[in-house]
């Protein structure tokens, strides 16, 4: 059997209101990955290939796990979430005010997406593809698989393997911590989820505040 580990990225510039603000890595962020680096190299086994995707809070958070080398797949970059938003103030007339909204707003942004409504930089069509390719190409049998990559991404990838639609999805993204890990299994029966939103190195009293969601 083969797995694919995915690694949500550090939390990033969370006062952003653009994707070009939101990429790069926060001082906690940059630290949350150094520690579950520390911690995959304590308590993991070897991965046999480490990807993240091209965009930098992605890129910056494999060097921080010990990878600066990693290749790059931008089948792993995020949603470009902002222009969405962006776009649904102008459609719909609808916009976030707060970090709480993103429970409600995330899943009538996807559904704007999917209808149409909104465009963004990419069909909603060709996002679920890519995804789906890209876990196809990672999904080696008997080899370890490491993908750096975002939220979005993360509980998409979740959500083909569950059969899960846009609704479940948003509650699967809602709770996914920055630098958590979560694990699919490689089977001859196809793949299973093992790990969903593990973070064994915030899992100390003294990292319980650098726990975060964005």
């Amino acid at each position: 059997m083969g797995e694919i580990t995915l690694v949500r990225h550090g939390q990033a510039n969370s006062a952003a209101t653009t994707e070009a603000d939101y990429d790069r890595l926060s001082d906690l962020g940059h630290e949350q990955a150094a520690w579950l680096g520390a911690w995959m190299r304590d308590h993991d086994r070897p991965y046999d290939v480490v990807l993240s995707g091209t965009l930098r809070r992605q890129r910056e958070t494999v060097a921080g796990l010990g990878y600066p080398e990693a290749a790059t797949d931008a089948r792993l970059n995020e949603i470009a979430y902002y222009d969405l938003t962006h776009e649904m103030k102008q459609v719909h007339g609808t916009e976030r005010t707060s970090s709480e909204d993103f429970a409600t707003h995330f899943p009538a942004t996807l559904t704007a997406w999917r209808k149409g409504e909104i465009g963004g930089a990419e069909y909603y069509d060709d996002f679920r593809q890519r995804v789906r390719d890209v876990m196809e190409m990672a999904a080696q049998p008997g080899r370890r698989v490491l993908c750096v990559s975002s939220g979005g991404i993360i509980a998409q990838a979740i959500s083909d393997v569950l059969g899960l639609d846009i609704p479940q999805m948003a509650r699967v993204a809602l709770p996914i911590l920055n630098t958590s890990v979560h694990r699919i299994q490689v089977t001859d029966h196809g793949p299973l989820l093992t790990c969903y939103n593990s973070a064994p190195h915030l899992d100390t009293a003294a990292r319980a505040d650098q726990r975060t969601f964005y």
